[in-house]
């Protein structure tokens, strides 16, 4: 696949590579999507607007220079912004792929970073050296203000020109809670959502913290994604209860809300509303209890992404998406081109109960 080098949200040429629930193939326009979605359906996407999470600064103790990547919060609540697990490199920026940035002067416990306004404590290693937690030592008002005014978006090299933060927000974005953009939304503009209520889909969002896709450093990408607070509204969970007694599809759109939603029902199968923190990893060996379509991105294999869809999919499915991706052109990452995988396990499931009755 090609990777998506213009940070153009919503497309006209976006395309639609469609899995449906038997693994057959088709392809379509992405503005489409809505003639996808049934009466009875509910389609649920991530209204987190994304955080300036990539601060510059210095290693006060060795005089080097780093940055540092917001990566990870134990909540959503405004206050909790003092205490943030963190990944951090040596000199340079997003300009250099993150597998040949630079490592950060050594770290441990106690060292000080000043990150243009703010300062922050190292509290501890978290088994990497590049995986720290640390606090900030002003509060909570001094923190939000410092991000808006020093930080800016955390950015990848095959994007060459410096994003903005608004490249970042979905249309529909709320509260600043992503270290990275929920960008399988981007999409998705009001004209597409009304056109989804118009053929009788309900359209509901939740927030999920949505996290860092790389790191550069293998290891420590395979301990990826980090837990992630979500917060599941009221209406959210009702238009899902009442999708479900009807018979309809819960559509995620990204895998942060598929992690969400899967976490909020991985008791008894139900969605309640309230605050969780998604600890779980999604993959091949998942049984989906709520989701059953996701609409994502265009992932590569060994990411943290592409293997959340093994629980959609076999092995044998995934490799025939990739290889109708790559002989066609899609375009990957952030801002290219999206894959819509219906649950081919739920198929089998509701056959089987099917035959049972």
């Amino acid at each position: 696949m090609i990777a998506a080098s213009l940070p153009t949200r919503r497309s006209a040429e976006g395309r639609l590579l469609v899995v449906d629930g038997r693994g057959a193939i088709t392809h379509h326009a992405r503005t489409g999507f809505p003639a996808l979605v049934c009466e009875g359906d509910v389609v649920v996407a991530n209204d987190a607007a994304t955080l300036p999470a990539s601060l510059a600064g210095t290693h006060l103790r060795s005089g080097q220079a780093v940055e540092v990547r917001l990566a990870g919060r134990e909540s959503l609540r405004p206050d909790d912004v003092i205490r943030f697990t963190a990944i951090v490199f040596g000199a340079g920026d997003y300009r250099t792929p993150t597998e040949e940035r630079l490592a950060p002067p050594a770290l441990r416990p106690g060292d000080v970073l000043s990150l243009g306004p703010l300062r922050a404590t190292v509290l501890a290693l978290l088994g990497h050296p590049r995986l720290v937690a640390l606090a900030f030592q002003s509060p909570a008002a001094e923190v939000w203000e410092s991000l808006a005014r020093h930080g800016r978006p955390i950015q990848y090299a095959y994007v060459p020109q410096p994003l903005a933060i608004w490249d970042t927000w979905t249309q529909f974005a709320a509260l600043p809670a992503a270290f990275e953009a929920p960008s399988a939304g981007f999409f998705l503009d009001w004209a597409a959502i009304a056109t989804l209520r118009s053929r009788g889909a309900a359209f509901v969002t939740l927030t999920h913290a949505a996290g860092i896709s790389s790191t550069g450093d293998t290891a420590l990408d395979r301990r990826l994604p980090l837990d992630e607070p979500y917060h599941i509204p009221a209406s959210t969970a009702a238009a899902i209860a009442a999708c479900r007694r009807t018979g309809g599809r819960v559509i995620a759109i990204g895998t942060t809300v598929v992690r969400a939603l899967e976490d909020a029902a991985r008791v008894d199968g139900t969605v309640r509303p309230g605050h969780g923190l998604a600890t779980q990893r999604i993959g091949a060996l998942t049984t989906l209890r709520c989701v059953h379509a996701i609409v994502s991105g265009t992932h590569e294999p060994g990411t943290s992404h592409y293997e959340l869809l093994r629980a959609f999919h076999d092995e044998s499915v995934l490799r025939r998406i990739d290889t109708e991706a790559n002989s066609r052109g899609y375009r990957t990452h952030e801002f290219g081109d999206s894959i819509m995988l219906e649950c081919g396990h739920h198929l089998a499931q509701d056959q089987l109960s099917a035959r049972a009755s």
